[in-house]
């Protein structure tokens, strides 16, 4: 569509073409719907694979790992809010000190995250396997998405994407899946966390290692520094032990010396010469 403008010095219309301006994404985005993770048991297991990812990425400022945070990826996604954003997740090659209440694609320069896990329940398992696999498989061609159940151990899957497909993930011996995103294993781990026994979704290291949470690394620190202070307690006591060994033995010195000074005087008195025998 065109429209007749006149210019001040000829006055005489001529024809410009009408600028389209695309519409701006929303900017009213709700980052909290108030509802809580199914479980306690739910929030420990997002928290801990959080926190493994910040312990193995420890030093690096080019990612980011939150969990339970609303994802945007469209204006019509955002307007319907109809989408609930992963249990948790990590974007590779960004800002990670970027201040942020959740993740909007067209604000991250179209970046989607690079892994998913999905924490399921009963009540969600079918979208996570269902709806939200397709989104991640179809819009987010997300690379990696896990999904596991907290009260159910044997229930960790997996897929990779490969060409335009999920393609599902083969367990080790283990029971432990590769996360090639990240270069780490993810695979069960049985313990108490936050006092809470349960057999828990753990990052392990390409060694078999598990990523220890700051929770496990201070308490490691602790029992390493209670160790030292024993260490140095028994070295104290040690060495008191030899200072009063030594002390003794030069007591003890110090009486036979002055038992024999007493001898020679009384044999000296006796008319005895000790330097003549």
């Amino acid at each position: 569509m065109t429209k007749a403008e006149l210019t001040p010095e000829l006055q005489t219309p001529i024809w410009v073409e009408d600028e389209w301006d695309p519409p701006m994404p929303p900017t009213d985005l709700i980052f909290d719907d108030e509802e809580p993770l199914e479980s306690n048991r739910h929030r420990i297991a997002m928290n801990v694979l959080i926190a493994a990812v910040h312990e193995a990425f420890a030093g690096r400022k080019d990612y980011f790992t939150g969990g339970n945070m609303f994802v945007y990826f469209n204006s019509e996604q955002a307007r319907n809010r109809d989408f609930k954003g992963p249990d948790f997740f990590v974007t590779l090659d960004v800002d990670g000190t970027k201040e942020r209440q959740g993740w909007v694609v067209w604000d991250e320069d179209g970046r989607y995250p690079n892994v998913i896990v999905e924490l399921m329940s009963p009540s969600t398992a079918r979208k996570d396997l269902g709806p939200k696999k397709d989104v991640y498989e179809r819009t987010f061609r997300l690379p990696e998405y896990f999904v596991y159940d907290p009260f159910a151990p044997d229930s960790l899957r997996g897929w990779r994407l490969t060409g335009q497909a999920y393609e599902e993930l083969t367990k080790d011996d283990r029971g432990w899946l590769w996360c090639d995103s990240l270069g780490l294993w993810l695979g069960t781990w049985e313990g108490t966390l936050q006092q809470e026994n349960a057999t828990w979704l753990r990052f392990f290291d390409g060694d078999g290692n598990v990523i220890l949470l700051p929770e496990e690394l201070a308490k490691i620190e602790r029992q390493r520094a209670k160790i030292e202070r024993q260490r140095a307690e028994d070295e104290r006591r040690r060495a008191e032990d030899e200072r009063r060994r030594a002390e003794d033995e030069r007591q003890r010195a110090e009486e036979a010396f002055s038992e024999l000074e007493a001898l020679k005087e009384r044999l000296r008195e006796r008319g005895i010469d000790l330097e003549s025998l």
